[in-house]
């Protein structure tokens, strides 16, 4: 390891332990590392961090915070709630299944995991713990639901992890988030189904078609928001930074006028929290720009590369191991600072696999959202133990199988490319001859096989 490199990883990591706030960690880590190269890092670490944040896609990441801070406040999640309980509230457990599926489709919607654990859980867990359900079976529940939102589009953190790997379709990551977030989503179900077992939680109330009919029309509305999103993305109407616009317009309309859960004078202070919530990610970006900056110029991605490859030359090994790293990394460092500073380290790695970009990112992301729910800094767990009035060390307990099914399903996703792979596909975002060529190459590291003429 060189000087520079270690320098680097050891000023982050001392600055992480004083708790210092992760942007200013990366941002001090990497001027101290370009100072020891002689570079003068005020000029350096200025040029790279305005250069990390001037690309167009990054625009939708405020429109999207903002679309889901209208969304959160919006009163959609009790009309969500309300859907979900009359398709699935009537199982044995039937809450656990209606907070799960709720937070799908308001992380979907509002396209974060915060939001959906503090909108749905604010609702879910007090009527959970009313019901006989145990308070920390219920965080941990919603704590870890609220995570597969950011599989199922829109998702701002596949649009950083398209500006990190360059190149990359933000549609075709939008696509192939689909079927993992709901693998992931289906994992979780099967646990509440064991825990339903276990402690015979009871259901809800048989709720009539004619009710049904009525919940969907309820939350109709809501759901539209990724139908509008997505469809207008496919058919080519407007481009995905456009429809992060679109989704304000929308999600506006329905909070204000529709709904009316929101009034003009609260619209002041939603703007504010908005450009609180943007500046950081912004910051996080251009001080992570600066990091992979130095880490490439320390050529840290050809050693870890290297390393990697010298542990075994087989593939499933190779990735087994990346996600483990991610499974630790992800204890401590927020999603988007991982993706910014570790996409640049693996792609290299996966890509000798065979492995196509796009699946790649669709594994970081699967494996980042168990870091949220994950002490010591997990973000969603915090805000779960917070509106369910309960500790961490309770919940951890019962969050341990949980864990145990949101990997399953992530070996699942990352040994399986065609989970991710074949919707964007069959949606024409990307080239099927490329993909085959991708997937015949992991099957022939793999398994052997040879490529087909």
């Amino acid at each position: 390891m060189g000087a520079t490199t270690l320098l680097l990883v050891l000023v982050f990591v001392l600055l992480l332990v004083m708790n210092v706030p992760v942007a200013v960690s990366i941002a001090m880590a990497a001027f101290v590392a370009i100072l020891a190269e002689g570079i003068d890092p005020s000029v350096m670490m200025a040029m790279k961090m305005a250069n990390g944040v001037n690309s167009f896609a990054l625009l939708a990441i405020p429109f999207f915070i903002l679309s889901g801070h209208l969304m959160g406040r919006g009163g959609m999640a009790k009309r969500l709630i309300d859907f979900a309980n009359s398709l699935v509230g009537m199982l044995p457990g039937g809450l656990a299944y209606v907070n799960t599926l709720t937070c799908m489709l308001f992380g979907s919607i509002s396209g974060s995991a915060a939001a959906a654990v503090s909108s749905v859980g604010g609702f879910m867990i007090p009527e959970m713990n009313r019901k006989g359900y145990s308070r920390e079976f219920n965080v941990a529940v919603t704590t870890t639901a609220a995570t597969t939102g950011l599989l199922i589009p829109p998702s701002n953190v596949m649009i950083v992890y398209s500006v990190a790997a360059g190149s990359v379709s933000i549609a075709a990551m939008f696509m192939a988030g689909v079927f993992p977030g709901i693998i992931m989503g289906l994992s979780i179900m099967v646990v509440c189904g064991y825990f339903a077992f276990r402690n015979k939680y009871g259901s809800e109330q048989r709720v009539s078609f004619f009710q049904t009919l009525i919940s969907f029309k309820r939350a109709i509305l809501s759901l539209m928001m990724v139908i509008i999103i997505i469809g207008g993305i496919l058919k080519g109407i407007f481009t995905p930074t456009e429809a992060a616009a679109i989704a304000v317009l929308y999600s506006f309309i329905l909070s204000v006028l529709v709904y009316r859960q929101i009034s003009l004078r609260q619209l002041p202070e939603i703007f504010k929290q908005t450009g609180i919530t943007t500046a950081v990610v912004m910051l996080l970006i251009g001080a992570s720009s600066g990091m992979s900056w130095i880490m490439t110029m320390a050529n840290i991605p050809q050693a870890v590369s290297s390393s990697l490859l010298n542990i075994s030359d087989n593939p499933i090994i190779i990735l087994l191991t990346i996600n483990i790293l991610l499974l630790f990394v992800g204890t401590f460092m927020d999603m988007t600072p991982a993706i910014l500073i570790f996409t640049p380290i693996f792609l290299p790695v996966v890509h000798s696999l065979g492995i196509h970009e796009v699946h790649f990112g669709i594994i970081m992301i699967a494996n980042l959202c168990i870091g949220l729910c994950t002490p010591p800094v997990g973000t969603c767990l915090f805000i779960g133990c917070g509106v369910g009035k309960t500790t961490i060390a309770k919940v951890t307990k019962t969050m341990l199988p949980f864990f145990a099914a949101m990997i399953l399903a992530l070996m699942l996703i990352t040994y399986l490319p065609k989970v991710s792979l074949w919707l964007p596909v069959r949606t024409g975002q990307l080239k099927a001859a490329e993909v085959k060529e991708s997937v015949e190459t992991w099957n022939a590291n793999v398994f052997g096989t040879q490529p087909s003429n």
